[in-house]
């Protein structure tokens, strides 16, 4: 509190003259009031310890634990501020709520409403600048309906209205146009309102925004495919980015730098989270906003187009006790999806399943996520902390260097059963690419279980399609495929006609949802051999081939005959008619 102050001054007396130097204390009144104010923040902090004790309730402290946003969001800021409470941490269902005091009405409002939403609240004792930390959190949150100026920003409930009336992309392109003709000054904010809604209602999964000199397009990726939905002008676009900024919490005065915000709307129930990307381009900035929606991971097994023998091989795989599951393909395929899957379906109470992911799109009850960060916590230190954890399944959510694939290859050898993505073209390329980034031959095949690739095709509305004859190129493609598939049983009876799409007003698109096409290589002593021996493609293509399962493009083959799609689909997922994306035997060997 005080600190020293020199001061100097001269003698008046001649016997003693010169200068004398003197050390003054000095009161430091910032440092009195830093110290003052941690003696205050300790007796309140010992209050709500004192009082817990007289509550019969645990006793928290925010400012040493970390507060999981998701779990804030459960409560709106004026019912928490008026409660004197924050939810703080959620594990499944289960929520932790920190309290300043549990007698209050309007806390047994905020638990009664949470019970009714299916959680389980706990009450925990807080101090006021405890619930302060979490309360000021909020600002990065989106629970406001209006802007401190006034203007609505986000209506979930003219969302909801809007979402039972658009049904195809043409109602969505004239509800936004119908929006641009008003003059309004809410204006933006129902613009805004009216792409959330189509987004939603069409399930579509990114909105892209790209500005041209003259206009910005939007853009909707449907079904893994961009379509133009709309042209605005550049005054317009201004205010729609300046809107999403502030929803997304992102900066609005920074136009030269990347950055990354999101936010979330509750819809039915369920909340629907974006994650905003903007990044400066040529004429202004560029927004793509990423739409994660709880329920489009919820597709079980059976929905998701895998051939019948693949399935039941795959479900006998998923239950073993240990190895390593990988699926492959590139970004975008559905490889996170079928995992989940995977996960879901094996998951029961005597089951501990721990996985490691960047991002953590999508929440799984009853499942522990761990989120790693490159500079942080890779995925290679979220492996072996998850080893401590006592697991018996582990997820990582991608294989990218030696070290992960070193750490998942020993889970897998110790008991554990480990899952997996890797980035390869075919199933049988995830063996030779475990052996590129240093995995020893021989213990590749003790390790893993089997290897699975997919890509996801777009599945053709019945009413939007016309039966055609096979005929020219395309018979002859679809007869060369059928001619390399072992088990002849998978081959339909219908080997004559495909479907095709019809272009209309009513048909925009022709298609709607999306299967997958797959192909697996389960581990066995032939392959095995072929591994440790050193073969190539050609050997582990020649080897898995005799399994008898379909690779991708008979799948896709088998599928368009069936009528789930068309061949030009397949010819744009997979390939057109003359590629080989699948049978890779011409490679050189990549072991």
């Amino acid at each position: 509190i005080f600190s020293p102050s020199i001061e100097v001054f001269r003698c008046p007396y001649p016997k003693y003259s010169g200068t004398i130097t003197v050390s003054m204390p000095q009161f430091n009144e910032d440092e009195q009031k830093k110290k003052i104010d941690a003696i205050h923040h300790q007796e309140e902090e010992e209050l709500a310890r004192i009082l817990s004790e007289k509550y019969k309730l645990s006793y928290v402290d925010l400012s040493s634990v970390a507060i999981n946003t998701d779990a804030l969001r459960l409560i709106p800021e004026e019912d928490a501020r008026t409660a004197n409470a924050a939810s703080y941490n959620i594990v499944s269902k289960k929520v932790s709520i920190a309290v300043k005091t549990p007698n209050n009405d309007k806390i047994h409002d905020i638990i009664e409403d949470l019970q009714n939403r299916g959680y389980e609240p706990q009450l925990f004792m807080a101090s006021t600048q405890s619930l302060e930390r979490a309360w000021n959190l909020y600002k990065d949150l989106s629970f406001a309906v209006e802007t401190t100026a006034g203007m609505i920003d986000v209506s979930n409930d003219s969302i909801t209205e809007l979402l039972n009336s658009i049904k195809t992309l043409h109602e969505a392109h004239t509800a936004i146009d119908s929006v641009l003709d008003t003059k309004k000054k809410t204006m933006t904010s129902r613009i805004l309102e009216t792409i959330l809604a189509s987004a939603l209602a069409l399930n579509v999964s990114d909105i892209h925004f790209e500005p041209e000199e003259m206009y910005t397009r939007m853009r909707f990726r449907l079904d893994g495919v961009l379509t133009e939905i709309e042209q605005f002008k550049p005054e317009i676009y201004k205010m729609i980015l300046s809107r999403i900024k502030l929803l997304s919490a992102l900066k609005l005065n920074v136009r030269e730098a990347a950055q990354d915000g999101r936010f979330s709307i509750r819809i039915d129930g369920k909340d629907v989270q974006f994650r905003v990307s903007v990044i400066p381009g040529a004429h202004a900035e560029s927004i793509v906003m990423r739409i994660l929606d709880p329920t489009s991971i919820q597709v079980e097994l059976e929905d998701m187009g895998i051939e019948e023998t693949m399935f039941e091989m795959l479900m006998q795989e998923i239950k073993r006790p240990n190895g390593l599951i990988l699926n492959t393909g590139p970004t975008g395929s559905g490889k996170t999806t079928t995992l989940y899957a995977f996960l879901r379906r094996i998951h029961t109470p005597d089951v501990k399943i721990i996985t490691i992911e960047d991002p953590i799109e999508y929440r799984l009850e009853g499942i522990v996520q761990s989120q790693a960060d490159p500079k942080k916590y890779t995925f290679a230190q979220g492996l072996r902390a998850a080893l401590r954890q006592d697991p018996d399944v582990i997820m990582v959510g991608e294989i990218r260097d030696l070290e992960v694939a070193e750490v998942a290859i020993h889970s897998a050898l110790t008991g554990h059963l480990v899952f997996s993505t890797l980035h390869t073209n075919s199933a049988v390329g995830a063996f030779p690419r475990l052996v590129n980034v240093g995995i020893e031959k021989n213990v590749v095949g003790s390790a893993v279980n089997l290897a699975m690739a997919q890509r996801l095709i777009r599945k053709i509305r019945p009413e939007c399609a016309r039966k055609v004859q096979l005929e020219g190129e395309k018979k002859a493609f679809v007869q060369s495929v059928l001619d390399t598939i072992v088990n002849k049983d998978l081959i339909p009876e219908n080997t004559t006609h495909v479907w095709e799409a019809i272009e209309s007003e009513d048909c925009t698109p022709p298609y709607k949802g999306r299967n997958g096409v797959f192909e697996v290589a389960q581990m066995t002593k032939e392959i095995e051999e072929v591994i440790r021996d050193g073969g190539g493609m050609r050997e582990l293509n020649e080897s898995v081939k005799q399994q008898g399962f379909l690779n991708m493009k008979q799948d896709g083959v088998v599928k368009a005959l069936k009528g789930v799609t068309t061949l030009e689909e397949i010819f744009r997922v997979l390939g057109s008619e003359t590629d080989d994306v699948v049978e890779e035997d011409d490679e050189p060997s990549d072991i």
